[in-house]
């Protein structure tokens, strides 16, 4: 077997051990990936190859490939310079081949990596390395006398001999592989993370305030701590050092022990092995305790980014999946004070109607004519639901919907709040001057609201997902690692859901598996010169559009009422004679057995699967007929807001809410109530059991009821509870608001269903304010 051969099952191995899966289906993974299939196709088109896994398994395969093989790619450019340099044995070689990560690699190959001229390298120069090597070999000589020998020259005395001896030593401890992990170890198990106020910084960072003196152990710093201590010493409001044995009493510190075992030094064996020790305590402060720091607070970073990356990813898909109100004419409504309200009304499948601003508010305080204007704008178009956006003015936009609705004759549009993040990036943005070009950007906002209560899929791709809000510390982390995850979020959520090629955007089709924006521009284009598609096989006739991408994306576009009624469903082209051997087994017709699941329940998969296509894919086509088209996204619901809950004054600890989950970061969940201002629902607080991981209990999007506990109006935060109240019932009565000493004497809120609800909106920017009140009560 050749060495290029063992790298790659070495490789196979390593990542068949983390994903938990066998090597055979990481290889044939890899293969597919290498051809240029996409995860979204392997993991639902290519199940018998790869042995069933999934999408998580498969991203996470291919983030492991790449840095393996990274790895390998530096592995081998460093044994070849070691070897260039005619320094490369047997145990070197072994070692490097041997180490796991690119960390180990560079360890080994720093004492052989060019470097600048240091103050070794001029001790050399001076023909001081004779010298060096005699203390150290032999441990009985004199320093002094040994270095007297060596004054001459630029050597002035025997300091400086000794001093560049030292400086020769300390180099070569400092480059010792071995040396390096061990101390790396040990400060990753003793480390503590040490955040101090620098002086005359208290009021500008008064939000740092739990960090002014804190200190913990570095491997239990949580990630949204690690990212806000570091994001407070970027804006010099603190001071952050990793502490080591800092409260130990004794003259040689562990650290420094290490390094003088590590070469066999005993201090207490006379003159040289003392002045050895001294080198070692020097290696120590001026060499490895400030390189060694680094690297653990870049561990520390990475790690804290890792997690915030997560999180971010997973309330992006919670988002992107949430559920879509459907293809109903709809009113959008983008509220503002003084420069009106945006309204926009959209048809079923999208397409702007109509536009219009009105002014219910100050100066002009034209409520009359607003509500005119929007009830003509209703019965003219049709309108079934109503987006009001939850910025500025949205609690006083509901209000005048409200009022309108009785008005109108039945059926009567329903009236939905719905998040508005983003939207303003997408209005501004060349996409949108594209679409609308002659409309005032503050009127596409309008458009983007009323699409996103549609489909919060088709809406949400337009815009860039670092600016749908739904991150923690969404900018202090790497935004190449961000982007590229969210990005897989994006296409693993719209090939999930599929997409109709008849009305999808070219924002929306560019995520589909193997397409990306140029075909998706050439999808559309096509579309408009030549209609609508008839057949998925049509594809074939878009440019550019070759059989290697129709086999990667044609399974996740939908073309409803087509001449084949298969592609409106999941069942892929190349698998279209298994569903057809499943209908003639039937003795029906294609469309009337299509969600029959009693007839479909009765047939055994193992009599269609063949050498290509085997049980899953048949067992996925059965499944298919039984619901075709099916959306795996949940149903359609909103949060009921409490009539007279507007601002943060209007709340009362007690209160019994409904709301709307924002976000989810590592300390808790954040929920909208109405107020304008999400509250924070620390982890301790989201269940009547231990929560290790909030993701467990809530998802962005969801509708929870939640418990008012604590209202600070200065720093305007809300502290929120999902756990059961201390079972007294007149804890939600106006009695027992008396009772706590209110002045107001607000009880519970009266009853909802009278306000407009809302749907699943992104958070306002709370994170960073409700975090320090999150570290109080962890």
């Amino acid at each position: 077997m050749t060495a290029a051969a063992d790298v790659r099952n070495q490789i196979l191995r390593t990542i068949a051990s983390e994903i938990a899966a066998q090597p055979r289906q990481v290889e044939a993974a890899v293969a597919l990936l290498d051809e240029g299939a996409t995860v979204p196709f392997i993991a639902r088109y290519r199940k018998e190859i790869t042995g069933g896994l999934d999408d998580t398994q498969l991203r996470r395969l291919e983030e492991r490939l790449g840095y393996l093989r990274e790895l390998e790619d530096r592995r081998a450019a460093v044994i070849e310079s070691i070897r260039g340099q005619g320094k490369l044995s047997e145990a070197l070689e072994a070692q490097l081949l041997a180490a796991g990560s690119k960390a180990e690699v560079e360890d080994l190959y720093l004492p052989y990596k060019p470097k600048r001229r240091t103050r070794a390298e001029i001790a050399r120069e001076r023909g001081l390395e004779p010298l060096a090597d005699l203390l150290y070999r032999d441990r009985q000589q004199l320093p002094a006398e040994a270095a007297a020998a060596f004054v001459q020259g630029e050597v002035a005395d025997v300091k400086a001999a000794l001093e560049g001896a030292r400086d020769i030593l300390s180099e070569r401890f400092a480059e010792d592989a071995v040396l390096l992990g061990r101390l790396r170890q040990y400060l990753r198990e003793r480390g503590v993370l040490r955040s101090r106020l620098m002086e005359g910084k208290a009021e500008a960072g008064a939000k740092y305030s739990d960090y002014f003196d804190h200190a913990e152990p570095w491997a239990r710093v949580a990630g949204h701590r690690a990212l806000a201590m570091m994001r407070g010493r970027n804006e010099e409001i603190l001071m952050l050092d990793l502490e080591i044995d800092a409260d130990d009493p004794a003259p040689i510190k562990p650290v420094e022990r290490m390094i003088a075992e590590q070469h066999q030094i005993r201090p207490e064996a006379g003159a040289a092995e003392a002045w050895l020790q001294e080198v070692a305590r020097w290696c120590w402060r001026v060499k490895l305790s400030l390189s060694l720091t680094v690297d653990l607070m870049m561990e520390l970073r990475a790690r804290a980014e890792a997690e915030a990356i997560e999180v971010f990813a997973r309330n992006l898909k919670d988002l992107l999946l949430a559920a879509p109100a459907g293809s109903r004419s709809t009113l959008g409504l983008d509220p503002g004070i003084r420069t009106g309200v945006k309204a926009a009304v959209v048809d079923g499948t999208g397409k702007l109607l109509e536009t219009a601003t009105v002014y219910p508010f100050q100066p002009r305080n034209d409520v009359r004519g607003a509500q005119a204007e929007l009830a003509r704008l209703i019965k003219l178009h049709g309108v079934q639901l109503i987006a009001i956006g939850n910025g500025t003015a949205s609690r006083e936009t509901e209000k005048l919907v409200a009022e309108l609705l009785p008005a109108l004759p039945e059926p009567r549009p329903r009236a939905v709040v719905v998040s508005e993040a983003g939207a303003s990036v997408y209005s501004a943005s060349e996409l949108a001057a594209t679409e609308f070009p002659q409309l005032d950007v503050s009127l596409r906002g309008a458009v983007s609201i009323a699409r996103r209560l549609q489909d919060p899929l088709a809406e949400l791709v337009k815009i860039d997902p670092k600016s749908i809000g739904v991150g923690q510390y969404q900018h202090d982390v790497d935004q190449y690692r961000l982007a590229k995850s969210l990005d897989a979020v994006v296409e693993d959520a719209v090939n999930a859901v599929g997409v109709d090629l008849n009305t999808a955007s070219a924002s929306l089709l560019a995520r589909v598996s193997g397409l990306g924006s140029s075909l998706a521009e050439s999808i559309v284009f096509h579309r408009d010169q030549h209609g609508a598609f008839q057949s998925r096989q049509q594809l074939l006739n878009v440019s550019r559009l070759g059989p290697k991408t129709f086999e990667q994306c044609a399974g996740f576009l939908r073309i409803r009422d087509g001449v084949e009624p298969l592609d409106a469903s999941s069942v892929h082209p190349e698998a279209y004679a298994v569903a057809q051997r499943i209908v003639a087994a039937c003795g029906r017709e294609l469309k009337s057995l299509m969600g029959d699941s009693a007839a479909l329940k009765q047939l055994d998969a193992r009599q269609f699967a063949d050498e290509r296509f085997g049980l899953p894919t048949v067992r996925d086509i059965l499944l298919e007929l039984e619901k075709p088209g099916r959306d795996p996204r949940p149903e359609f619901r909103t949060a009921q807001f409490a009539e007279g809950i507007n601002e943060l004054k209007d709340l009362l600890p007690g209160m019994v809410l409904e709301g709307t989950v924002t976000n989810v970061a590592a300390f808790g969940a954040f929920v909208d109530i109405g107020v304008h201002q999400d509250g924070l629902v620390h982890v301790s607080q989201l269940a009547d059991k231990f929560v290790k991981n909030p993701h467990e209990v809530v998802k962005a999007g969801q509708i929870v009821k939640v418990r008012v506990v604590e209202v600070d109006l200065k720093r305007q935060r809300i502290a929120l509870s999902m756990k059961k109240d201390d079972g007294s019932a007149s804890s939600r009565t106006p009695a027992a608001a008396e009772a706590r000493g209110d002045a107001r004497g607000r009880g519970a809120p009266p009853a909802r269903g009278s306000k407009p609800p809302r749907a699943a909106p992104a958070p306002q920017g709370s994170l960073g304010a409700a975090l320090a009140d999150a570290l109080k009560r962890r």
